[in-house]
Order: C-alpha cells, then structure tokens, then sequence
C-alpha cells in the first residue's frame, strides 16, 4: 500500500446497530466520542422482515424499526452541530412510516434535517408475478409458496449514494445488503463509479467488518480472556476510509473491547461463502488475499479486497408460514439425569401422539430433543455425559396450532407420571409460534424499480446492471479452485492438539448454511489445519447435525492465513426454521476449536504453552485491571 500524505481525504463512519433489539447506548457513544462522518445502522434480518411484516398487517404504521426513531431524537442536536449524517436499513417494510416518525421527532426539536427514503427492495405485492413466472428456490428447488409475508430484494448502494448526493442528511432504506449502509456514503464522498470494482470491494468490506457492531471490537471473540476493560462499556466500530478504499479500524479511546488482527480476522471470515466470489449487488468481491497490519494497540489497516462485475439480477428473499411450532423446557435432577432426560422427552412426543392419533390428527411434521448441559451439540464428543443437572429442550412442528396447544397442556404430567427430578417448566407452559421459512430467488435488476423519496420528490435511480446472468455464473465457475489437496507430509505428526491452540474460529449462518471461519494463530500451522479440515473429515466429525443433504466445501484465505468452511444444509432449516438450540450455527466454531489436530510432537507442546501463556498473561492483567480499581 502506497504512504498517505497528511492531506489526504479521509472519511470515518461508525455503526451504532448490528440488528434489531443491540444497545441503544452505542449510538451516543460514537456521537459523542467517535469524531465520525457518518453514523450507520443495520437492523434487519430475513426473520425480522417478516416480523415487521406480521406487524404491518395489523397496523399500517408500524412495519419498521422504532428504535431508530427513538435513538435518533435524543442525538439530533449533536448530530446536526457535528454535521453527522445517518444511513440506516431501519425502514424495514415501511420506509415511508419510518421516515415520517422521525420527522416528526425533527420538527418537534426544531431541526432542519433532509431525511430520504430509498424504496424499491419490497415486492410482495408482486407474488403472484413471481408465481405465474415459475420462480423456485434457488438452494432447494422447491415451488414458489401460496403465501409469503414478505418479499424483498438486497438492494446495493447506489440509491443511498445518489440520496446523499441530493443532498440528504439522514438515509433510510427497506432491505439492501448490509454493506450498503456503509458503501453508499463511500461513493459519495469519493465519487467511485459502478466500474471502480477494487474500490467497490474494499468499501463493502468496511461494510462487512462494522455491520455486526462490537464484533470486530471484541465482541464474540475466541480469545476473550484478552478482552480488557469489560464487555460493559464496549467500544462499537468506526472505520477510517481513504480514496483507494483501504481503512483502518478503531472504536473511541476510553472504551472497552479489543481491535486487533484477530477480532477484526475473525469478523472478515463470519458469515461469508466462497471468499473469492462474495456476491453483492455493486461488486464480486474477492478476499483472499485482504491482508491486515496493526497499526498499534486500538488500530488495524486493512486493505488487498479485489473486485469484478456483479450480475444483472438482485438475490430476492421471501418469507412464508409453514405451520407452527412449540419449545418446551425443563430442568432435570439427580444421577443419570442426561438419561432421564432423554427418556422423559421421548415419552412425551409419544404420548402426544397417541392422542393425536385419537382424535385422527396428523403426526408431529418434526421433533427434535436436546438436553442442555450433556453438551448435546457436540454429539458423540460430548464430555458431560454423567451430568446430574440438565435441561431438557423439545421442539415440535405441526401444521395444526391445536395440535401444539395439546401437546404443551401434556407435558406437564410428566412430573408426576414419569422420571424424578423433574422439577417444571421453564418460563410456564409454552405456547404455539408460527414457524417461518425462507425462500430466496433471483430477480432482472432491469424489472425492479428503485428510487429515493427527498423533499417529497421521487427520483429514479439508474442502476449499473453488471454482468448477464448467464456470462456472470461461467465466469463464476472458472474461477472455483480445488481446495482438497494437502501439502504437508502427515507422516511426521506423531501427536495432537485442539485447534484453539492453532487458531480462531469464528461461525454463523447464511440461511440453512453455516459457515466457520478459521485464523491460523501462526502461518506453520496452515497445512496440519487443512488437513483436518478437509470437507469429508468435517463431515464425518459433525455427523450428528449433518443431514443426507448436507455438504461441506472448503475456501483458503492465503492474504489471512485462514479457511472457510462452508456446512451446507447443517442447521435444520436454519433461522426461526430450525428446531435446534442453535439454529444460526452460533456455537459450531466452538465444537471446531476442540477437534484434535495431529501434527510433528515439538510443534504441538509449542502451541499448547503459547496458547496458554497468551491466556494466562490475559487473566493477570485483568486481575491487575480489577485490583487497581480501574472504571470505564
């Protein structure tokens, strides 16, 4: 990377939101701390689409995200003295609603602010278009659903661009890719062009890094001993953006959390497929070779994101009802209480299903048991077997909502008909939820309107199509390398150690994928990591959650030193989809960091004492932190 000079244009923005329900006290810390240009939120997942959705229906105000409104009208006065500009995805599936709330809050203090609405991404009055043109799911398969709640496209960045260009102060759109909120203002500020794709690539990565909030700021981290300072006061983001699109990231001075190569590694790796080929509406971004350097103890430059042409379609994601489903939980006690447990939760789906077969019901659609506190995530590497302890968790799925009112009146003879220990319900009888699913497709750019609403005035926006389709996915398969070979002479490895002592992981889900991203701590480490990482030995170590349909594929990060996994099909639906305790994949990067990796004996002992000095250095510096009375 070329030396900047002290004059260079420099632009910081800082992410105060990372979903729908984070801390509300972020937003005053980047205000009143952060010295930022820009202060962004990201608020939306598919799930809280159709919650909002859901709320919509019954009131036509709602549909959006109200505490945005309500963070907002506290900071408007420092906002407007800073000349702090706001772009959020708050907008939900009532941007307009959205807008006029916190109009309302601007006019109520007297402020002068330019607020825009970007529209375009909702089109769920369009469903039976997208039935009558025979649109499947682009995973599965499956046949466009009789009903969706909500349908919406990932829109890009241009439209928040061209609203800030118009002059807008504050930028709220319905649903773009989370990176958008962060890019627009990028290309604003910077002019890109939709051809600038280097550029282009590395602003969404700025994007990607700050959109989960305190999680390149150490949150979520493997290493959380090394956490100083608590996770009470967090820092939240801000990166510090220049022309070429590198970025530094930092969070304000006085907070707690953690900026390093490995918080902000980990965050680059979450939630991503093919590192070569991440896939946005504005660029193809590649990140293999994105490279990182502290800077000192609080900053981190980040640069090396290549970019190429997007296609000419928008991924599309509709949500729709399928039936219901009912958890129930209940604590367990005494010797063999794991297996006590299992037993007393199979008893009741059985139970139940003699009544339903009484009364002519169908069966369950789906059960699924977990007894928390067996480690029953890790399957047949659980080491809490003999636990006198548990809960037990069941999920069931039925398409009848009666049928599930049965079965939660059931469970509660089980404390007098079945096992001992039981000691009742957790949080009270539970009650039927509607069970959502996800249903993606892709849609022409060139048939979806997009445009910002300012000053009452709607404006078009042109949007760069890219690439055909058709030309997009051969050039997209040209570039698929064969990840399966292992360059390292295995015959050397004469022990084994868990990874955590030869890397940081990090996972999370895309739909009913999930991904885990591995940090090599050291680079000599690479080859015995992708060894035991290769698709078939993951298959066969996380046996227990992965399906007939499950597929595992394995990316390298060279510029990282790292790997990305991806568990396809391994999170039973996925989202509010799935029936499991982790049904985001959350915890699957800490079931990876236990697998045993055989490698050369002297190089095992090495990285188990530097793994624990690192740990323990950690804990004597948060003892000192504590004695020393120290407060953030």
């Amino acid at each position: 990377m070329t030396e900047k000079t002290v004059t260079e244009k420099k632009v910081r923005i800082g992410c105060a939101s990372a979903f729908w329900g984070d801390t509300s006290m972020a937003a005053q810390q980047l205000v009143k701390q952060g010295q930022i240009d820009y202060l962004v939120f990201d608020y939306l997942a598919e799930v809280t689409m159709s919650i909002m959705a859901g709320a919509r229906m019954k009131n036509p105000d709602a549909g959006f995200a109200p505490d945005f409104v309500m963070t907002l009208e506290r900071l408007l006065k420092p906002i407007a003295e800073q000349g702090i500009k706001v772009v959020s995805n708050a907008g939900g599936v009532n941007v307009r609603g959205c807008v006029a709330a916190l109009q309302a809050a601007i006019d109520k203090a007297g402020m002068n602010l330019k607020v825009a609405a970007v529209e375009g991404d909702n089109l769920v009055k369009r469903q039976q278009e997208f039935a009558d043109a025979g649109v499947v799911e682009m995973f599965s398969g499956e046949e466009f659903p009789e009903q969706c709640l909500s349908i919406n496209s990932y829109l890009g960045a241009s439209a928040v661009r061209a609203a800030l260009k118009a002059g807008a102060d504050i930028v709220i759109t319905g649903r773009v890719v989370d990176s958008a909120v962060v890019l627009g203002p990028l290309m604003h500020e910077f002019d890109w062009s939709e051809t600038d794709y280097d550029q282009l690539a590395q602003g969404s990565l700025a994007g990607h890094v700050i959109e989960c909030g305190a999680q390149c700021t150490g949150g979520n981290f493997t290493d959380w001993q090394l956490v100083e300072a608590g996770y009470a006061n967090m820092g939240f983001p801000i990166v510090e953006c220049v022309a070429d699109g590198s970025f530094i990231v930092s969070k304000p001075e006085g907070t707690g959390g953690l900026v390093s190569v490995g918080t902000v590694g980990e965050q680059i790796l979450y939630e991503i497929g093919d590192p070569s080929q991440y896939l946005l509406p504005d660029v193809t971004c590649d990140f293999t070779q994105v490279r990182l350097e502290q800077l000192d103890d609080g900053h981190v430059l980040v640069s090396g994101a290549k970019g190429r042409a997007p296609s000419d379609h928008y991924k599309v994601s509709a949500t729709y009802m399928d039936g219901y489903r009912c958890n129930a939980s209940f604590m367990i006690g005494g010797r063999q209480a794991v297996a006590k447990g299992q037993r007393v939760a199979e008893s009741i789906i059985e139970r139940v299903g003699f009544i339903f077969q009484a009364m002519g019901l169908e069966k369950f659609t789906a059960t699924d048991i977990e007894v928390l506190g067996s480690e029953t995530t890790y399957g047949e590497h659980s080491q809490s077997l003999n636990n006198r302890e548990v809960v037990v968790k069941i999920a069931v799925h039925h398409q009848d909502k009666k049928a599930l009112g049965m079965f939660a009146r059931e469970i509660a003879q089980a404390a007098t008909a079945m096992a001992p220990g039981l000691t009742g319900l957790v949080g009270g009888r539970p009650k039927p939820s509607p069970m959502i699913r996800l249903f993606s497709f892709l849609w022409p750019k060139d048939q979806i309107e997009v445009s910002y609403n300012l000053n009452n005035q709607i404006s078009v926006v042109d949007i760069y199509q890219g690439e055909s389709l058709e030309r997009f996915i051969q050039a997209s398969t040209a570039l698929v390398k064969d990840e399966t070979a292992v360059d390292v002479d295995m015959t050397s490895c004469d022990a084994t150690t868990a990874l955590i002592n030869l890397a940081m992981a990090r996972s999370g889900d895309k739909g009913d994928h999930c991904n885990v991203g591995i940090l090599a701590r050291d680079s000599a480490y690479l080859p015995y990591i992708k060894n035991a990482v290769q698709p078939e030995k993951i298959r066969q170590y996380l046996s227990h959650i992965m399906g007939e349909k499950s597929d595992v594929k394995l990316y390298s990060l060279p510029g990282l030193d790292a790997f990305n996994l991806m568990l396809e099909q391994a999170l039973g639906g996925g989202g509010i989809a799935s029936l499991r305790i982790d049904p985001q994949g959350k915890a699957m990067a800490q079931q990876l960091l236990d697998m045993p990796i055989s490698l050369p004996a002297a190089m095992a002992r090495q990285a188990e004492e530097n793994y624990q000095a690192l740990i323990a250095t950690a804990i004597s510096s948060a003892r000192s932190h504590k004695s020393e009375g120290a407060t953030v």
